[in-house]
């Protein structure tokens, strides 16, 4: 697993192309939604609730992964408005996933913004 912090996100960057919105933001939700809350000290909302204690409640833990996921971005991604999350199926049996659709805030007229997530059972979360 490489670095995360902003110096190598900086440094691995090319200087001459522009960081597109929607990249960034979704490259926020993968470390948002991969954070559990407590995680972090500087704020100790950041995050969602941990998949893992959670799995004695499967399949019903899907409700309370569903609402820690829009929580945790209407909180934490103010690029983002009118945040929605529905559970999608998903071919694994062992796997929650989930639609997340929201509007960006920056453009009103079409910003509409849509991804999916699957939160595997040892509770990460991927973001496509």
């Amino acid at each position: 697993m490489g670095a995360r912090g902003l110096l190598s996100r900086l440094s691995s960057r090319d200087p001459g192309r522009p960081i597109d919105e929607v990249t960034s933001i979704v490259n926020n939700l993968r470390v948002l939604l991969n954070t559990r809350v407590g995680d972090s000290l500087s704020a100790v909302g950041f995050g969602v609730a941990d998949f893992v204690d959670m799995v004695h409640e499967f399949p019903y833990a899907s409700g309370t992964m569903q609402k820690s996921i829009r929580a945790a971005i209407t909180e934490y991604e103010p690029r983002l408005r009118n945040v929605r999350v529905r559970p999608i199926p998903s071919e694994d049996p062992l796997t929650l996933a989930f639609e997340v659709s929201a509007r960006l805030s920056s453009d009103r007229k079409r910003g509409l913004v849509r991804v999916q997530t699957r939160v595997s059972h040892g509770g990460r979360i991927k973001v496509e």
